[in-house]
């Protein structure tokens, strides 16, 4: 059940990979129970679905791990204690040379650190990511490993002491909000505070944010996508205070929407956040950031938040920041910002415009951090079983624009005027021959960010379609494409490839998007109390998993009704034509059943 990566021939078979992550064989197990290997701990694990684990999420327990040495090193350096991470002798040779004759105080990895980090993980099902965090991450106080499953709890206090880490790892049966909201104090705050819930961190956020230290570290992951991505955004709003809208950019909105709503909690207690990595991956996002204290500071939150107008027919989109701030001398005036940055209807398509947000609309990325983690992990490449993949996604974000936010799809450019798609590095060298900046994403393997208004982006596209003509004969007067390829371009275009136009990640062949690594590998179903998965969720598993690559040929198959359109209606009264009407807007079976039936 390992994760696949760009180029799978180079990974062992799944069957492999599973049996070299379970075994049933160890001393001490219970009747059903499994242990589950994942970097250096091994987890008992019960073979119902009692206790949540998801092995695709290996990527994002090694990346916190990462994240969390490169934070611990950068906190312990400023109280005299240096961590000791296996693998990186060099490091730490050029640590002492730097350091000359000052003492430090060394921390090893599942050893306790009295002026260590004190960390929580809220959300610890069957604690393999805090005993992982016990073994592999150097220069811990304390780690408190919370579920409210009492089953939960009870596994985690058996890993802890199967891996041999009871001494820096505690289990708590306790409803995380509590556990947080009573450890506001300024002694008792987390250094670290990692949330990681099945769906949606909105019920913690509040007390996340008042229960970290000054400076401290929050790991917040978001599976609920489609929530977030714009198939309900009224949902969205409820949950994170920000309207989402179905868009090409929906992964990086998503991750924009998370920061907005982590700032608007923060600011309530004269708090903010510095965002230091926030990625977009497989089917979830997880975002790591500071928090620090500040009323000053909390006043430039209203500039940091913008609203979002997107054109439904072309995709152009726009923001207008929530307040402005002008410096007068040695003073700071804020006001409200003036708007709307658009019409009633868009420039390029005259279609109309949807307002989501707001959202984060500062840089979601810390460079000097990002880079700092992509160094300690291409330095040791052996220390996690996703190291390739972690040295591809953190490379495209330090190609990434910090100052740009979303980003276009290069296919859905060429798509909405219905011509073929350009080349990526030509379209990348003609926005660098016109003047402008431009990068990819690691949200969207086809995406443009740049610093380019849309108007130029049409051009690019009139110009590519000069010489890759469509025919316009075929389009409607009140399609975007007719409205947009009806204007001439305002600039000439070079198509021609620049050397950088190529970045690096891309030349050096990384590890930056992968292919699906089994069948069923998304989000898992959730724990229940008696174990197992319900046969409903199976049933529907099995109905609709593949249901366009395996077309239905026997009439056995199909159910008994048509769809709710025909139910009251036999299809042989309507002639051939109309059949054809309705099978378009028809279910999938009842198109299935049209075409056995003639």
């Amino acid at each position: 059940q390992e994760l696949y990566f760009r180029y799978p021939l180079e990974y062992p078979s799944s069957r492999a990979l599973l049996q070299d992550k379970t075994s049933s064989t160890e001393p001490g197990l219970l009747p059903g129970e499994t242990v589950v290997r994942e970097g250096k701990a091994a987890i008992l694990f019960p073979s119902a679905n009692e206790v949540f684990y998801n092995p695709v999420q290996e990527f994002n327990r090694d990346l916190t791990c990462a994240v969390i040495t490169e934070f611990a090193r950068e906190q312990l350096a400023q109280r005299g204690v240096r961590i000791l991470v296996p693998g990186e002798r060099d490091r730490v040779q050029q640590h002492e040379e730097e350091g000359g004759k000052k003492e430090y105080i060394t921390a090893s990895v599942g050893e306790r650190c009295e002026q260590g980090l004190r960390v929580l993980e809220g959300l610890a099902a069957s604690g393999l990511r805090s005993v992982r965090f016990a073994l592999e991450v150097p220069g811990l106080k304390s780690i408190t490993a919370n579920d409210y499953s009492a089953k939960a709890a009870a596994l985690i206090a058996r890993n802890a002491q199967h891996n041999n880490v009871s001494h820096i790892l505690q289990a708590s049966q306790r409803d995380a909000s509590m556990v947080m909201y009573e450890a506001r104090g300024k002694k008792e705050r987390y250094d670290v505070i990692d949330l990681d819930p099945y769906g949606s961190p909105s019920p913690f956020l509040d007390a996340a944010v008042q229960a970290v230290s000054e400076g401290g570290l929050l790991c917040i992951t978001c599976t609920d996508m489609a929530v977030m991505a714009g198939n309900s955004g009224e949902t969205c709003y409820s949950k994170y205070g920000s309207m989402s809208i179905k868009s090409k950019y929906c992964h990086e909105m998503a991750l924009r929407i998370i920061l907005h709503s982590l700032d608007q909690r923060a600011a309530v207690y004269q708090r903010y956040i510095e965002p230091l990595l926030s990625v977009s991956v497989d089917f979830y996002i997880r975002v790591f950031v500071r928090v620090k204290t500040g009323q000053a500071v909390v006043k430039n939150s209203a500039s940091k938040h913008a609203l979002l107008y997107n054109c439904v027919g072309c995709g152009a989109f726009h923001l207008q920041r929530m307040g402005k701030k002008m410096s007068q001398g040695k003073h700071m005036k804020y006001s409200a910002a003036t708007g709307p940055p658009v019409g009633p209807n868009c420039e390029h398509c005259r279609q109309r415009h949807q307002l989501g947000g707001p959202i984060w609309a500062e840089p979601i990325h810390d460079i000097t951090f990002v880079q700092k983690v992509l160094g300690a992990v291409s330095g040791n490449p052996t220390r996690f079983r996703t190291s390739k993949r972690i040295e591809g996604v953190l490379s495209m974000v330090t190609e990434e624009l910090r100052d740009v936010p979303l980003y276009y799809v290069l296919d859905h450019l060429s798509s909405t005027v219905h011509c073929n798609t350009p080349p990526m590095l030509q379209f990348r060298s003609a926005l660098l021959h016109a003047g402008y900046r431009v990068s990819l994403s690691h949200a969207c393997k086809n995406a443009v960010k740049t610093n380019a208004p849309a108007g130029v982006l049409w051009d690019l596209i009139r110009c590519w379609e000069k010489s890759n003509p469509v025919k316009r004969e075929r389009l409607s007067e009140t399609s975007p494409a007719h409205r947009i390829l009806s204007a001439e371009p305002t600039l000439q275009a070079c198509f021609e490839i620049r050397e950088d136009a190529n970045p690096q990640s891309r030349k050096r062949h990384l590890t930056r998007f992968q292919e699906n690594p089994q069948a069923n590998w998304g989000p898992k179903a959730r724990a229940k109390a008696g174990g197992g998965i319900s046969s409903e969720l199976e049933d529907k598993r099995k109905q609709f998993q593949g249901k366009r690559k395996k077309p239905i040929t026997d009439s056995s198959q199909l159910k008994s009704l048509p769809c709710k359109k025909l139910r009251k209606v036999c299809p042989l009264n309507y002639n051939i034509c109309s059949v054809f009407k309705i099978m378009r807007s028809c279910c999938y079976q009842t198109s299935q059943y049209f075409i056995l039936l003639f």
